[in-house]
C-alpha cells in the first residue's frame, strides 16, 4: 500500500491476523526496567537493639557510600505504619468495556504473600494457611495484600486488597487449596538429599556386581534428582522474574512474603555425594539469580522468605521409612542441603533489604514482623557520582546514626547505561526444556497477574444470538473442540502516549504493535488463541487525530457454547518491549446485547 493512499487511513487497517501461538508477536526486544532520572532509589529498613523500628531520622543522620565514596542525598523521606496508600479506581466504563489499568495501587508498602506449592510438601501446606488466617483475625489497618501462588507458573490468587475477610476467603478456597508439587522427589514430606536416594543391600544382594548396580542405579537416581532441581530451581527463578516486573509498575516499596518449604536456588555445587558432577547445574543459574535479585531490588521488593516447614529438628529417630537405616553421612548431607537453602535465602532477603525467618512454628508471628518491618522505613535516592555506565555491580552502604542501629537496604545494583538500561534475558535452557522464558507468553497466562507496561481499552461484545459449526476466520485451536460457538468481536483501544512511534526523517510515525487474544477454560487450558500485528507509517497530519484516538484493532473469537471460559487479552509494543495484559471470564460480556448483523467477519477497523 503506498503512502498517498496511507494518508486517508487509519492505522488499524493495518491490524492483520497472524497464526502459531508461539509466533504471534515475533522478534521480541528484552523487557527493561529503568533507573528514574538516573536515580539511584533505596528503601532502608533502621531498628534499634530490640528489632523496634527507629523514627524520626533526618538525612543527617544518613550516609550513603557507593563503592566506597560518599554520596549526596538527593530524595529523603520517612514511612511509618499508619499511612493509608491508596488504591486508584478507574473511571466506570460502558457496558462491555474494560482497562487494564484498573484499581492500580498509587502508593507503598505493599503486601505480597507468596504460597510457593513449587517447593513445599504438601503436608506443610494446610499449616501455612491456618497460620495466616490466624495472622488475619488481628486487626492491621489498611494494610493493601495480594496472595500470589507458585507452581509451574506464577498465579494471582488476589489482587491487592485491604479487606481481610477477601483474602480469608482466598485461603479457605480452592485456589489456595494444598497441591503435591510434580517436582519434588517425595511431594508429601519434600525432598531429601541421601537416604531417600539410596538402594538396601538386602533388595539387590550384597555382592560385587550387586553393588555395582547398586552405585549405577543410585547415580541414575542421584541424576534424575538433579534434572528435578534443574527445573524446580528454574520455574522458582522464572516465578520471581515475572513477579518482580508485574510489582515494577506499582510505585514505592512492595514487601513479599514467600513461604516456602525449601528454597532450591543454591548457588552452591550439589552436595549427594552419589552425584559425579557436584556442579552440573550450580554454575548455569548463578546468573540468573543474580539477575533475578538485582530485578527485585530495582522494583522495590523487599523479600521476607519464610521456612514453612517451621522448626526441623533431626529425623535420625522420627519412626518413619523415609529416614529408616539413615546414617551419619545421609544426617550431614540433609543438614547441609537444610543450611545451603537457608544459606541462598538469607542472601537473598539481605540483598533486597529484607529478612529471612526460620526455625519458627509461629508463622503468623513471622508474618506479621515483615509486615511491620516493611511498613516503617526511610527512602534516600542519590544521583551516583561515578558517571561511567560499565554495567559493573556496584555496592551500596549505608550508615545511620549513632551506635546500635540497624539498617536493611539492598546492597547495590548493576551500573548499567541509563537509556539502556538493564535487561531481563532468556534463563539458560535446562536439559529437559530447550525453549526459552518468553515474558509475552508469560504474561498471557491462565490466571497470571494482569500487566500494565502498556495501558489499554478494549470492548468485548458477542457478535449476535446465534451460534455457529466453525470457528472464526484466523482463530486457531489448541485443544479437540465441539461446536457449537458463540463469536465475540474484541476491540482494542491503545493511547500513543503509551506507544513508541518513531519519527522517521520525512515526519511518519512508525508504530509497530502485537495483540493477542486467549480463550482459556476454567483449568487454565488454552482452548484457542488470535494474534494480530499492526505495522503502521502515520503521516504528520494524521498523527494528530491518531494521538486524539488513539491506535485500534480488532479481532473476533469464537467461544464453545458449553463450559466456562476466560479472555486474556495482551498487547505489545515491538519497539520498547512494553506489555500489557489483562483476563476477563466470558460470563461477564456474554449476555450483553449482541452486535449489529453488519458487524465485519474478520479483522478491520471501525
Amino acid at each position: 500500500m503506498t503512502r498517498q493512499l496511507m494518508r486517508y487511513l487509519l492505522p488499524s487497517v493495518f491490524c492483520l491476523p497472524m497464526s502459531g501461538v508461539g509466533q504471534a508477536i515475533p522478534d521480541q526486544p528484552v523487557i527493561t526496567l529503568r533507573t528514574q532520572a538516573n536515580l539511584v532509589v533505596v528503601d532502608v529498613v533502621v531498628t534499634d537493639a530490640h528489632q523496634n523500628p527507629v523514627h524520626h531520622l533526618t538525612t543527617n543522620d544518613f550516609t550513603v557510600l557507593e563503592d566506597g565514596r560518599a554520596q549526596t542525598i538527593k530524595v529523603f523521606e520517612e514511612h511509618a505504619t499508619g499511612e493509608s496508600p491508596s488504591l486508584q479506581t478507574a473511571p466506570k466504563l460502558p457496558s462491555g468495556e474494560f482497562a487494564n489499568n484498573g484499581m492500580a495501587p498509587s502508593a507503598g508498602p505493599f503486601n505480597i504473600i507468596l504460597l510457593d506449592k513449587l517447593n513445599t510438601p504438601v503436608e506443610v501446606q494446610p499449616y501455612v494457611q491456618d497460620q495466616l488466617l490466624e495472622y488475619l483475625k488481628k486487626p492491621h489497618g489498611s494494610a493493601h495484600t495480594a496472595i500470589f501462588g507458585l507452581a509451574t507458573q506464577l498465579r494471582l490468587l488476589q489482587s491487592f486488597t485491604d479487606d481481610p475477610e477477601v483474602l480469608r476467603l482466598v485461603l479457605n478456597g480452592t485456589k489456595a487449596s494444598p497441591r503435591a508439587s510434580l517436582l519434588m522427589q517425595n511431594p508429601s514430606r519434600g525432598d531429601t538429599t541421601g537416604a531417600a536416594d539410596s538402594v538396601s543391600d538386602s533388595a539387590i544382594g550384597n555382592t560385587p556386581a550387586g553393588q555395582a548396580v547398586k552405585a549405577k542405579l543410585e547415580q541414575f537416581a542421584a541424576e534424575m534428582g538433579n534434572h528435578a532441581l534443574q527445573l524446580r530451581i528454574r520455574y522458582t527463578l522464572e516465578g520471581l522474574k515475572q513477579l518482580a516486573l508485574y510489582l515494577s509498575q506499582i510505585p514505592g516499596r512492595k514487601n513479599l512474603i514467600w513461604f516456602s518449604g525449601s528454597f532450591p536456588v543454591s548457588i552452591l555445587p550439589d552436595v549427594n555425594p552419589r552425584n559425579s558432577n557436584p556442579f552440573s547445574f550450580a554454575a548455569d543459574y548463578q546468573h540468573e539469580y543474580r539477575e533475578t535479585v538485582d530485578l527485585l531490588a530495582r522494583s522495590q521488593v523487599a523479600v521476607y522468605p519464610v521456612d514453612a516447614r517451621g522448626v526441623i529438628v533431626s529425623h535420625m529417630n522420627d519412626g518413619t521409612e523415609r529416614f529408616a537405616g539413615a546414617g551419619i553421612q545421609e544426617q550431614t548431607t540433609l543438614s547441609q542441603q537444610i543450611g545451603d537453602e537457608h544459606g541462598t535465602a538469607l542472601r537473598m532477603a539481605e540483598a533486597t533489604g529484607g529478612k529471612a525467618y526460620f526455625n519458627t512454628n509461629d508463622l503468623a508471628e513471622a508474618v506479621e514482623k515483615a509486615i511491620d518491618a516493611g511498613s516503617n522505613y526511610y527512602t534516600v535516592a542519590y544521583s551516583p557520582s561515578n558517571r561511567d555506565w560499565k554495567g559493573e555491580f556496584r555496592k551500596i552502604q549505608i550508615k545511620v546514626g549513632a551506635g546500635g542501629l540497624k539498617a536493611a537496604y539492598r546492597r547495590g545494583y548493576f551500573a548499567d547505561e541509563p537509556k539502556t538500561a538493564a535487561t531481563a534475558s532468556n534463563p539458560k535452557p535446562s536439559i529437559a526444556e530447550p525453549a526459552a522464558y518468553d515474558l509475552m507468553q508469560a504474561a498471557m497466562m491462565a490466571g497470571a497477574p494482569g500487566n500494565q507496561g502498556i495501558h489499554f481499552n478494549f470492548s468485548v461484545r458477542p457478535n449476535s444470538t446465534g451460534t455457529e459449526t466453525e470457528l472464526a476466520e484466523g482463530e486457531e485451536s489448541h485443544r479437540a473442540l465441539n461446536g457449537p460457538y458463540r463469536r465475540y468481536t474484541v476491540d482494542f483501544l491503545v493511547p500513543t502516549s503509551d506507544v513508541q512511534c518513531d519519527l522517521t526523517e520525512d515526519g511518519y510515525h512508525h508504530c509497530v504493535l502485537g495483540f493477542l487474544t486467549y480463550l482459556y477454560d476454567s483449568d487454565g487450558n488454552l482452548i484457542t488463541s488470535r494474534g494480530s500485528s499492526l505495522a503502521a507509517e502515520i503521516p504528520p497530519l494524521l498523527f494528530a487525530s491518531v494521538e486524539h484516538d488513539g491506535i485500534r484493532c480488532r479481532q473476533q473469537i469464537s467461544v464453545p457454547v458449553k463450559g466456562e471460559f476466560s479472555f486474556r487479552m495482551g498487547v505489545r509494543d515491538l519497539k520498547s518491549g512494553h506489555l500489557g495484559a489483562m483476563e476477563l471470564p466470558v460470563s461477564a460480556v456474554s449476555k450483553l446485547p449482541p452486535l449489529s448483523a453488519e458487524a465485519p467477519d474478520s479483522d478491520s477497523p471501525d
